[in-house]
Order: C-alpha cells, then sequence, then structure tokens
C-alpha cells in the first residue's frame, strides 16, 4: 500500500474490544501472543527464543506491539517495524484462536494499517505465505493491499 487513501476500512466489530500499545517491552505477553496465534499456522521462526532474545527485539525503538483486549483477554495483536527507508512493515498479525470467525480481522487490520500511516511512513506493506490463516491474503487485500511479489518454494 503506497498511499493512506488506498486503505479501505472494514467495519467496525460488535461488541467491546480495547486496542492498546505495548508501551515497554513484554517478552512474555509478546512471546504468548505469537505462539497462541501462530499455533495452528505452524509459526516458527520465534518459537525457540529465549524472553531475553524478546527483549532485545521488543527493545529496539523501531518496534511497536498492539492488542486488541477483550476485557481482560487478548483477542488480536499487530507488531509494527519502522524501516530505513520509510516504510512500515506489518511484521506480524494475526487473532486468537477463540477470536477467529468473528469479524475482527479486518477491524484490526484496518487500525494497524492506520497506526503506520500515522507514523509516517512512505508505504506499509505485509509478507504473507502459507504458514498464515487461510484468509490472510484475501483480507490484505479487501483492506487494499496488493501484491506486488510472488514467491514459490
Amino acid at each position: 500500500m503506497i498511499a493512506p487513501d488506498e486503505l479501505r476500512p472494514a467495519s467496525e466489530p460488535c461488541g467491546s474490544f480495547v486496542i492498546a500499545r505495548q508501551e515497554r517491552p513484554n517478552p512474555p505477553l509478546s512471546q504468548g501472543l505469537y505462539n497462541m496465534v501462530g499455533e495452528a499456522w505452524q509459526w516458527i521462526d520465534r518459537r525457540t527464543w529465549t524472553l531475553d532474545q524478546w527483549l532485545d527485539y521488543l527493545s529496539r525503538p523501531e518496534i511497536e506491539t498492539w492488542v486488541m483486549w477483550s476485557e481482560n483477554e487478548p483477542a488480536g495483536y499487530f507488531e509494527l517495524e519502522d524501516e530505513r527507508d520509510g516504510g512500515v512493515n506489518l511484521a506480524y498479525f494475526g487473532l486468537m484462536p477463540s477470536f477467529l470467525g468473528r469479524g475482527l480481522g479486518g477491524h484490526l487490520l484496518t487500525l494497524a494499517v492506520r497506526r503506520a500511516w500515522a507514523k509516517g511512513a512512505n508505504r506499509v506493506w505485509v509478507h504473507t505465505c502459507s504458514r498464515d490463516h487461510p484468509h490472510a491474503l484475501a483480507n490484505y487485500q479487501a483492506r487494499g493491499f496488493r501484491v506486488f511479489k510472488v514467491e514459490e518454494l
């Protein structure tokens, strides 16, 4: 996505949800979010990280973690990473298994993209693959992302 007006916002979900930035690095929370969201999709790149590795990563000033809460329970999260060229990468994004199928993904993605543009991005981008929810690409495209490159492994 190369311009803020390309975003096609999703409708707001039913229910009471709060989205909050994690102002301080919270390795156990981030590790839990990553593992819970990624378990069904076999995310493996951070599976073996220690809490010290999480702390090192989350302490980088270019990383932001945002959590969608339903009461005191995390419903989903996204992680943004500022890049040197002015782009913002939606590095991680997903919903907790118990919140899938409720129409929350489009709304959370809308919030993630709005935050990326608010940071002054010159583009917002995301990688997806076969280790993501089967509807991930459709959600990204419904919000206005376009396929830039396809790799077959």
